[in-house]
């Protein structure tokens, strides 16, 4: 019977192939005993990130280490070539090139991944550039509905500044990419 000294290792993946090997050892921990004695959990670190689409807002997770997956378990003679075996798994993260001795993973580092996977981030990915002069309708916010020009734009900071014409004025506003969109 293995001990209970659980630790954090990173196993490399194929990456877009993580789920699968995550969906791999879930399956073996649920029908293989060998599993349920050195493997206690698997974890992939996502995120969720606002995505546009067309003139729509869908939220979307996407994974935040291609071609990671962290696994915490006994690393034991056992249980090493179990999961060095796993299908798409490339091996684990070792200490140097030279080493074949895998690397745990401080709890500190997996505690920071974990209380980022509960956070959602607001980052609108697009697949537009605006540019100055160009015709924007506002989307978003007190103004949405309104229509007007772009003046200038901070690709950095993705920010526009708008302008539109309230009452007859011309009005500046201060928008980000994800409260418009083109005519």
């Amino acid at each position: 019977m293995a001990e209970n000294n659980y630790k954090w290792y990173v196993l490399k993946a194929i990456s877009g192939k993580e789920n699968k090997v995550k969906e791999y050892i879930e399956g073996a921990l649920v029908t293989s005993t060998l599993f349920k004695e050195y493997v206690s959990q698997v974890l992939i670190p996502t995120e969720k990130v606002m995505v546009l689409r067309g003139n729509k807002r869908v939220l979307k997770e996407r994974n935040m280490l291609p071609g990671y997956v962290l696994v915490e378990c006994n690393l034991t003679d056992e249980c090493y070539p179990l999961l060095r075996n796993i299908p798409n798994v490339l091996g684990f993260v070792t200490e140097s090139k030279s080493s074949v001795k895998a690397k745990p993973v401080s709890q500190e580092e997996v505690n920071r991944l974990v209380g980022t996977l509960d956070e959602v981030n607001v980052e609108a990915v697009m697949d537009e550039i605006f540019l100055v002069g160009e015709h924007v309708k506002v989307t978003d916010g007190p103004f949405s509905g309104f229509e007007g020009v772009v003046n200038e734009v901070a690709q950095d900071k993705r920010k526009l500044k708008v302008v539109v014409t309230i009452f007859d004025r011309q009005t500046p506003l201060e928008l980000g990419y994800d409260q418009v969109a083109k005519e």
